[in-house]
């Protein structure tokens, strides 16, 4: 049985070890784009501990036996010219510890996230994946997300 409910001040050192998961992963996915700089785990408690009372921001985790297995960050977004964008949700981070993976947590979160956007004003929910994260892509398809936009990098 998984449990998701809004982060309290009290789960952000488990939130912030699987954020920094996260990045690591991203890292050794592709280490010219995705920068690392430690200590990931402190930062992200710092940066998660400011967000915790914004109106607009959705941080959520999933429980399973009082124990945080996963989290979704995202929240509302402004309109933005640059990248054609009205006001929106976007999800920024969801990840899912390794031991629970493909029983339905990063969907719980998802949708969990998504209904919490939406009641925030959002329209549409958009986020970005990076191009090894096959096994996201799918997921993120299956809950009915749409490729629009192809981020390229080149080295100079």
């Amino acid at each position: 049985m998984i449990e998701i409910r809004p982060a309290r001040p009290d789960d952000l050192v488990q939130v912030s070890k699987l954020a920094a998961a996260l990045v690591r992963l991203h890292h050794k996915w592709d280490a010219r784009r995705f920068m690392l700089i430690e200590p990931l785990e402190e930062g992200y408690h710092r940066f998660f501990g400011s967000q915790l009372s914004d109106g607009d921001v959705v941080l959520l985790v999933a429980l399973r036996a009082h124990t945080i297995v996963g989290y979704v960050y995202g929240g509302m977004e402004p309109r933005n010219w640059n990248a054609l964008l009205d006001r929106c949700g976007a999800v920024h981070d969801i990840h899912v510890d390794e031991s629970v993976r493909k029983q339905g947590v990063a969907s719980q979160l998802m949708e969990a996230a998504c209904q919490k956007l939406k009641a925030l004003g959002a329209a549409r929910v958009v986020l970005m994946s990076a191009e090894a994260n096959h096994e996201g892509q799918r997921l993120f398809e299956k809950l009915g997300f749409r490729r629009t936009m192809v981020e390229m990098t080149r080295e100079l």
